[in-house]
């Protein structure tokens, strides 16, 4: 069941960004020939006035095939015949849908069960913070000049600057002060820390509070997706540390039926929920990465064009492309090897 669950929810993911190629596609009048999720063989299908719409075999990815998209047709209402404005709003809509519906489903978290303010509880004995003189009830501003919205963002830039001191800037009784930290060896848990402890407590905000903690959110698995990205090219983390859709359905899995036993089914949702945050955001960030074949390959393409005012040789650009889909589909079949590895 948890396994199906975690396909609905890639399914919908998967759709939206699809959407947002397919709604930008209409308004320009691009025509649109197949609006499909999944991949290879159609299991079903519809046509409605120029577009068919279809279900295919295996339940990964999706489609917004326009005319002309892939070619060099300048046949009205083909893909390349609209303006290279009209062109970047229709493969940018993807991930910008992408993050609206991130937002969405922060906006159901921080409604639900409000956030994780980072306001301290405890700090440890014998650890910097302590040393330093913070205490119980201050409140995390910034660290290194980065702002601090939710506790977890003080993990979060710890995790991604190991060992590095850090300029922590709190507030204590309305008072602003400034004090260096520098990440102290726990022999317990192996980590660097600097001993500030959260509170488990998630305090719901106002109606503007909600809204802007909403975006905060959204930010938060944004900078984590790209903090990840900075780490596996300057070679922090390996390939074998990346996880693709068998190894993503794996956890989302695993955390259903955690948060089923730990508070029923209440819990469970709201736990695919905020895992569908981080799901949505990641797809809108990885699809603006400037790799041929992805919509981000795409938009340098059109950007490079709209400085040039003059376009790049589609058969080149297509030999681009083809390239780049070729080593993402090896990266893809890597993944998913060294995913069914780690699970079994």
């Amino acid at each position: 069941m948890n396994i199906i669950i975690a396909l609905i929810i890639f399914s919908i993911i998967i759709l939206f960004h699809e959407l947002g190629h397919f709604l930008l596609a209409k308004k320009n009048g691009i025509k649109v020939n197949e609006f499909c999720l999944g991949l290879g063989p159609t299991l079903v299908g519809f046509t409605k006035g120029e577009t068919k719409y279809s279900l295919k075999l295996l339940p990964f990815g999706g489609a917004c095939m326009m005319e002309g998209e892939d070619g060099e047709s300048q046949e009205e209402g083909s893909f390349n015949s609209k303006s290279v404005w009209a062109r970047i709003s229709v493969v940018a809509a993807g991930p910008v849908f992408n993050f609206i519906m991130a937002w969405i489903f922060a906006l159901i978290i921080m409604a639900s069960v409000g956030y994780d303010s980072p306001v301290l509880s405890s700090v440890r004995e014998g650890f910097p913070a302590e040393e330093a003189g913070l205490s119980e009830g201050d409140e995390i501003i910034s660290m290194n000049g980065s702002r601090i919205h939710f506790f977890r963002d003080i993990s979060k830039y710890s995790m991604f600057h190991p060992g590095e001191e850090v300029e922590v800037e709190y507030e204590r009784d309305g008072k602003r002060y400034t004090v260096s930290l520098t990440p102290k060896m726990d022999p317990d848990s192996g980590r660097e820390l600097l001993g500030m402890n959260g509170s488990l407590y998630r305090e719901r905000g106002n109606f503007l509070q909600t809204i802007s903690h909403s975006f905060y959110e959204v930010n938060y698995w944004i900078s984590n997706t790209v903090e990840s990205l900075r780490m596996l090219v300057t070679g922090k983390v390996g390939l074998n540390d990346l996880s693709g859709p068998v190894g993503i359905v794996k956890v989302m899995g695993d955390t259903y039926d955690t948060s089923e036993s730990a508070g029923g089914v209440g819990l469970a949702i709201l736990s695919m929920v905020n895992f569908s945050i981080f799901l949505s955001a990641n797809l809108g960030i990885m699809n603006l990465l400037p790799i041929p074949a992805l919509d981000g390959g795409r938009l340098l393409f059109l950007i490079i064009e709209a400085v040039r005012r003059k376009k790049i040789d589609p058969e080149k650009e297509g030999m681009v492309h083809f390239v780049g889909l070729v080593a993402l589909m090896a990266l893809m079949v890597f993944v998913m090897f060294n995913d069914i590895r780690n699970i079994i």
